[in-house]
């Protein structure tokens, strides 16, 4: 039998539609919810274990109590050894802690968590590179190099040893941001340690890349030709990053670095919105909508991370076809190949965006490229 520890911190990515940028903290979370936040762990953990429901057989599941795993493991079928439950509810760090420790004690073969960069950090400290990991995708900011690049893609990971194929174990790097300043849009990440990862290029999402001085010349001419196809009386959602931060600033305007900004005739008509004021946006509004992203670097996400106010219901008003990816030529040459990825916790609309699309790599420049199906791995 193969013993699959779960670790699932229920409130990882809790502020991400609302515009909180992260979910640590009490005070955030009960921010979150009050906001009308959904938890997406729980979810996202379910999508990877029904990857496995054919091996449930021969996977036992070692967990804690309730929304710590319990659940979720009962829900899709598994064999299930509970073997604690968290302090007090809800959950905080020491019982993620206290689960990684009790799950080293069972001599796991892996531990599965869903979680964020807090998460991962919070088990670092309790493993270290003891024990080999993997992350379900599940926080607002996601900058470590050892969570899959979607649910399923975790579950094909796993299928992968219960299979006997022949699957690297590798130390991956551990990051994470201050979120007190990631929230005043100051990104200032840290190294904090390493985990022992299942290590598969094609499922495997890359640690986030920092820009260079030569990325932000290039990401010049990238603002100057998406200032040169702007409409009139077009409602652009602009999204966070350097580069589409840079291009606002281009305009005169000073928009959210790290939030959702909505651009109309060249104003900033809101800044730093969350999902819901989004779509009231959308209501009112007749005219033409266009969606303004890049990817992150080094990983190649362009929708699913750091950016979940494009909540599914949003990018799918808006359309496939009214995205508009921007991206300096060395970021998307730094992906060696490997197709930009699409993670919005809507399997279906994932693989929608299967296939090509422009990318605005500079001035009077673009090139066509592939964008893959995250829950699939790299595939187009």
């Amino acid at each position: 039998m193969f013993k699959l520890g779960l670790i699932i911190n229920p409130y990882a990515g809790l502020g991400g539609s609302v515009g909180l940028k992260g979910s640590d903290g009490e005070s955030i979370r009960m921010e979150a919810l009050a906001r009308g936040a959904e938890m997406r762990a729980p979810q996202r953990m379910a999508r990877a274990l029904q990857f496995l429901v054919e091996f449930a057989n021969h996977i036992e599941i070692y967990c804690f109590a309730g929304d710590m795993g319990e659940f979720v493991a009962r829900e899709q079928g598994f064999t299930t050894h509970v073997i604690g439950a968290a302090q007090q509810l809800p959950s905080e760090a020491s019982d993620t802690c206290a689960a990684a420790s009790a799950l080293m004690d069972q001599s796991v073969d892996l531990i599965l968590f869903a979680g964020g960069d807090g998460t991962a950090r919070l088990i670092a400290d309790i493993v270290g590179v003891r024990q080999p990991v993997l992350g379900v995708p599940s926080g607002v900011k996601m900058h470590s190099g050892v969570y899959a690049i979607s649910p399923e893609a975790a579950g094909e990971i796993v299928k992968q040893l219960l299979t006997g194929q022949l699957v690297n174990i590798a130390e991956r790097d551990v990051k994470d941001i201050d979120e007190d300043a990631f929230r005043n849009g100051q990104v200032r990440a840290r190294f904090y340690g390493t985990l022992l990862v299942p290590e598969d290029s094609q499922f495997l999402q890359q640690v986030k890349n920092a820009g260079t001085e030569r990325d932000e010349l290039a990401q010049l001419d990238v603002a100057q030709e998406m200032i040169q196809q702007l409409q009139s009386d077009t409602l652009y959602l602009v999204g966070p990053g350097s580069t589409t931060h840079l291009f606002l600033q281009e305009l005169g305007l000073e928009g959210s670095l790290l939030g959702v900004d909505i651009l109309f005739n060249n104003e900033l008509i809101a800044l730093d919105v969350t999902a819901p004021q989004i779509l009231a946006q959308l209501e009112k509004f007749n005219g033409p909508v266009r969606m303004i992203i890049t990817a992150i670097g080094g990983q190649g996400h362009i929708l699913g991370r750091g950016n979940q106010q494009f909540t599914p219901d949003i990018i799918k008003r808006v359309g496939r076809d009214n995205i508009v990816i921007i991206a300096a030529r060395g970021k998307i040459l730094a992906l060696n190949g490997r197709p930009l990825l699409v993670d919005t916790n809507d399997p279906t609309l994932d693989q929608s965006f299967c296939g090509y699309m422009r990318v605005i790599t500079g001035y009077n420049e673009s090139v066509m490229y592939q964008v893959g199906y995250a829950a699939m791995g790299n595939q187009i």
